[in-house]
This record gives structure tokens, C-alpha cells and sequence, in this order.
């Protein structure tokens, strides 16, 4: 039975690269879009009304986020709300495992592997890795990534996988949607950033 992923992006940017994901996964049967349109949402409510709002009203169900970046990414405040809820895990809808797609348009060449057997089957091109453990130097390789997932990339026990839109392929997007499910419940994820408030 295929997973349900909820794509976050900038739906005025980014939306060819979400309707090509949606358009592979029911061609080859790679998860099901659970992905809402959503409007605005009031600025009035609290960080915890916001996250639940998302959680349980937009992201119900969903297993996988997977998150499209490009230029304006960043700087949305639906999209740090997303993330957020896609990594808190509640007491009726858990935890999400994510997914991270660098677009074209922020020509980035930078990729990580956080699962078991993502370096073989995603990456075997490449031979030789290195562990990044300072926030600066992650941050000179995704200047367009936003500041939590940052937070977790910098977390081996988070598992968070980045791939360029470049190197994706059905079998490889397939391969990452399954890890990111099944090691889902395992991810401890920082959540000690602030929701963003607004758009920068």
C-alpha cells in the first residue's frame, strides 16, 4: 500500500516541481499526494493552535513530508509551520519521517544520507562522505535550507535526507519515501526553534 506524503513548497514558486511528484507517484505507484491547498492561516492563534491546526486538519494521515526547496523557501512562515508539525508527535497524529528536495532554481549540488542503505542505493556514485557536524558549514552548503531543518540536520538521530531534484529518479524517490516511513517513529527531532511568525 503506498504511503501518504504531504509536499511542502512555495505554492507560488515550486508548483511544476510538486505537480511532477504527484504526476510520478500515481504512474508508478509511489505514494498517495495528501497534500491540501491550504489558505492562510489567522496570525491570531497561538505556536499550538497553528501546529495542530496543520497537523490535524492538513498534514492528517500522512506518513512522509516531503519538502521542496527553493529560492523563497526559507523565508515562508506556512512552510516552517509544516515542518513543525510534520516532526511533533501528537497524541493522535505522530510524526513524519522528511524528505528534502533541493530545486534547480537554488543550484545546490550538496546532498545527505541519514538511513540505512540511502548511501548505496541513492548515492553510489559517490565513495567517500563526510560528516558535517558545525551549523556554519551547513549552512554555507544549503543557503536557501530552512533554519529547522538545519536544526536537525545537525541531529544524527533526526534522519532527515536531502537530495537534488537533478539526481532524482522514480526508483530513487521510491527508496527514500520507504525509509523515511519506516524509521519515522525512531527520528528525535529539535523542535526548540520558535515557529516563524511571519514571512521574512
Amino acid at each position: 500500500m503506498a504511503h501518504r506524503v504531504f509536499i511542502s513548497y512555495h505554492h507560488a514558486n515550486d508548483q511544476k516541481y510538486k505537480e511532477t511528484l504527484v504526476k510520478w507517484a500515481e504512474e508508478y505507484d509511489i505514494f498517495k499526494d495528501w497534500s491540501v491547498e491550504i489558505g492562510d492561516i489567522s496570525d491570531n492563534l497561538t505556536d499550538q493552535q497553528i501546529r495542530e491546526k496543520i497537523r490535524n486538519e492538513y498534514l492528517r494521515d500522512s506518513s512522509v513530508t516531503i519538502l521542496l526547496v527553493g529560492t523563497e523557501t526559507k523565508y515562508r512562515k506556512h512552510i516552517d509551520w509544516e515542518i513543525y508539525s510534520s516532526m511533533y508527535d501528537g497524541s493522535v497524529n505522530k510524526k513524519s519521517g522528511i524528505i528534502v528536495i533541493n530545486l534547480p532554481t537554488i543550484n545546490c549540488s550538496y546532498y545527505n544520507a541519514s538511513h540505512s542503505g540511502e548511501k548505496e542505493n541513492v548515492f553510489p556514485e559517490n565513495t567517500i562522505w563526510t560528516t558535517v557536524s558545525d551549523r556554519g558549514e551547513y549552512e554555507r552548503r544549503y543557503p536557501y535550507m530552512p533554519d529547522r531543518i538545519i536544526d536537525n540536520l545537525l541531529k544524527s538521530n533526526a534522519k532527515v535526507s536531502v537530495i537534488g531534484w537533478d539526481s532524482l529518479t522514480v526508483g530513487k524517490l521510491k527508496y527514500m519515501v520507504e525509509m523515511a516511513f519506516a524509521d519515522r517513529a525512531n527520528c528525535s527531532y529539535d523542535l526548540s526553534r520558535s515557529m516563524k511568525r511571519k514571512n521574512a
